[in-house]
């Protein structure tokens, strides 16, 4: 083939690159992007995938996602994301003492919890800023699973909560729950605060007369 002619299939391959390479970046192709913005976009997604495995597998949306009665029983209302207990389902006491061998009761919304300790009430994990967890930073989300404190600093995580099972996780996997976390629609939910137990009944007075002073 005569020089002039491969020189030019040369230059024909090095134009046609770069307009694949043009229109990847112009649509937004992540192989478009510089390696070190390639390199962050898949390590947030790994972390990302890595948080909704947590999620999903630890029991948080037993709890953090309402429930409700669908035709084959109660479940999760997937709608209302892990939004906590719902606002507009207003506890103002707690249940009945129950009797032994029963110590704790739980709302049908699975989002209450009584025992010992009062009422519990399911916090709102969403990224709402006002009402989630929006505020948060990753440093305060781990600080509050590893000392049982909300915010970290504030009042005892009550159970059901099984906050000293997860404080074992490593760094980078509470990092990627809270990724995951901040990842999901906001939901604007204001989750009350928590209930004390029922006061104790008081002692009947004693009909025993007291003893003569010597």
């Amino acid at each position: 083939m005569h020089r002039s002619a491969v020189l030019l299939l040369v230059l024909l391959g090095f134009l046609i690159a770069g307009v694949a390479v043009a229109l990847s970046l112009k649509e937004g192709d992540p192989l478009g992007a510089p390696p070190r913005e390639r390199a962050r976009s898949d390590e947030s997604a790994v972390r990302l995938a890595r948080g909704a495995y947590i999620v999903q597998t630890a029991g948080c949306m037993d709890c953090h996602v309402p429930w409700k009665m669908f035709d084959d029983g109660p479940g999760p209302d997937l709608s209302r994301g892990l939004s906590g207990h719902p606002e507009a389902f207003v506890v103002s006491a707690p249940p009945p003492e129950p009797q032994l061998p029963w110590v704790m009761t739980s709302a049908a919304t699975n989002t209450a919890w009584a025992g010992p300790w009062g009422v519990s009430f399911t916090a709102n994990l969403t990224p709402d800023k006002e009402t989630g967890i929006g505020s948060w930073t990753a440093e305060m989300f781990r600080t509050a699973i590893r000392t049982g404190r909300h915010l970290g600093r504030g009042r005892p995580i009550l159970p059901p909560m099984p906050w000293p099972m997860y404080r074992h996780l490593t760094d980078e996997d509470l990092d990627a729950v809270f990724a995951y976390l901040q990842s999901q629609p906001a939901v604007k939910n204001r989750v009350p605060e928590p209930l004390p137990p029922a006061a104790a009944p008081a002692a009947a007075p004693s009909s025993a007369e007291p003893p003569a002073p010597h």
